[in-house]
């Protein structure tokens, strides 16, 4: 089982944390369908680049996203040249099976707990067929993670978990939607079996991958209710309203939430509606963020550039909002056109797609025509955003709009130890030692959330979100 690694990931000379995060969840998922005799390997290629030389296993298994496919169809047709059985399913696979299927025996599109089980009893009966699509949607029976075939040494969040799969709400640049084409688009776990997966996770540190955590009530109530008490300290991501949802937030912290992304996206309001980011539109976003940070929970907000309504303005005014915020991360993007998604649809017919280089598609690369600015503005204007949002200047500038003394330190600690220091991080991956920096992280989201929720002085209630985002 491989999972190819991302063109930007590559370098044998610098690799940012990001690309030690995280194990490769969905292949060592996949993994708990096979028989206890059966043997097999995961291979994540962003922590240790796969030599083939003689391997001749019986099956593959690949999982490429956009920016990976090349290397994912570089593999594939490798092992099919030694006429080992290659299959291929995941995002990109589901938006471009016709693609995918020029590199695999088998595609598999959509999620895979309906149709992996039958692709192995007809691969173990030597009649696999060359396409499958998932249409039945239950995570019930789901068998436990083989967390046994990750090398936890190599990432700094080994206790990653999923336990729902989708998201409600139907953004245009999102690849949910066709993703989860021809059935249920956001379902879960049950309660008990979420529980049961996060007490075989040692430590206390998690990071929920799901893509909103929140998104269904009923079940993250059930959820942070059977959590109290673990000790848990834990991220995961949620959305606008969800966060000013009453009462939510509040058992989520109970339960040990310490850390937040939220997608804030654009602080131009005409950008939500022509995106249909519908749960953004007429919220508060200072609002926002004041109440995650009265809970101590920190802030990882995400904006997207290039959106048709902005112009040459728009990154200092969202780096320059962002910091204002107190905000500890920011993640930006480069809005990007992904195959299969109705953001892709509506501009490939309007002539606005530039080329099909998926390595390009990276959310760093302009790959279409945008309106209000200039490819070149666009990258520009990218990078800038970057480096003007985590210079030490405006680490201290957002430290410093927090109240109390603790929280700052917090702030410089968190979002200097992030970008800053990159290189050591870089040691610390090649030396596969990331995961001793594991212990500071959860020392550090400890002292988030461990006071009683202050006033703000009057100052910070004054702070409000641009006009264009309220």
């Amino acid at each position: 089982m491989v999972l190819p690694a991302l063109t930007e990931a590559t370098s044998p000379l610098f690799r940012p944390v990001k690309y030690a995060l995280f194990p490769p969840l969905g292949l060592a998922t996949l993994a708990g369908y096979l028989h206890d005799d059966d043997e097999v390997r995961i291979w994540d290629e962003h922590v240790q680049r796969l030599r083939l030389d003689d391997d001749r296993p019986d099956l593959v298994v690949i999982q490429p996203y956009i920016t990976s496919a090349r290397r994912a169809y570089e593999l594939a047709n490798a092992y099919r040249a030694r006429n080992v059985h290659v299959v291929m399913g995941g995002l990109h696979v589901t938006s471009l099976p016709d693609e995918a299927a020029a590199h695999a025996d088998t595609v598999i599109t959509g999620p895979g707990e309906d149709t992996w089980p039958e692709f192995l009893a007809d691969f173990r009966r030597g009649r696999p067929r060359a396409r499958y699509h998932s249409t039945q949607r239950t995570l019930t029976g789901l068998p436990p993670v083989r967390r046994d075939l990750i090398d936890r040494r190599r990432y700094l969040v080994p206790n990653s978990i999923v336990v729902s799969r989708g998201c409600p709400h139907h953004c245009d640049f999102c690849y949910k939607d066709a993703f989860f084409a021809g059935g249920r688009s956001f379902y879960t776990q049950t309660v008990d079996a979420a529980l049961a997966e996060i007490d075989r996770l040692p430590g206390r540190h998690l990071y929920f991958l799901d893509d909103h955590l929140l998104g269904n009530r009923r079940f993250a109530e059930e959820l942070f209710t059977g959590m109290a008490g673990m000790g848990r300290l834990w991220q995961a991501a949620g959305t606008v309203d969800s966060v000013l949802a009453t009462g939510l937030l509040e058992q989520a912290v109970a339960a040990g939430l310490r850390s937040l992304f939220v997608g804030f996206e654009t602080i131009n309001g005409d950008n939500l509606a022509a995106q249909r980011k519908r749960q953004n539109i007429g919220r508060d976003y200072a609002a926002v963020v004041r109440r995650l940070h009265d809970q101590g929970v920190m802030v990882n907000a995400s904006f997207v550039f290039g959106m048709d309504g902005d112009g040459p303005d728009v990154f200092d005014r969202t780096v320059d909002w962002a910091i204002e915020q107190g905000i500890e991360t920011a993640t930006f993007h480069i809005m990007t056109p992904y195959p299969g998604t109705a953001l892709y649809q509506r501009m490939a017919a309007a002539g606005r797609i530039l080329h099909q280089d998926w390595d390009l598609f990276d959310t760093r690369h302009v790959v279409y025509r945008p309106v209000g600015l200039s490819a070149r503005q666009l990258e520009d204007g990218y990078w800038r955003a970057y480096r003007a949002f985590y210079r030490w200047s405006a680490i201290w500038r957002g430290a410093a709009t927090k109240p109390l003394l603790g929280d700052r330190l917090r702030h410089l600690t968190y979002a200097g130890g992030w970008k800053k220091l990159e290189p050591l991080w870089n040691l610390a991956i090649r030396a596969r030692q990331v995961t001793r920096a594991l212990p500071f992280l959860e020392t550090l989201l400890g002292s988030f959330g461990a006071r009683h929720p202050e006033k703000r002085k009057s100052r910070d209630d004054r702070r409000t979100a641009p006009a264009e985002a309220t």
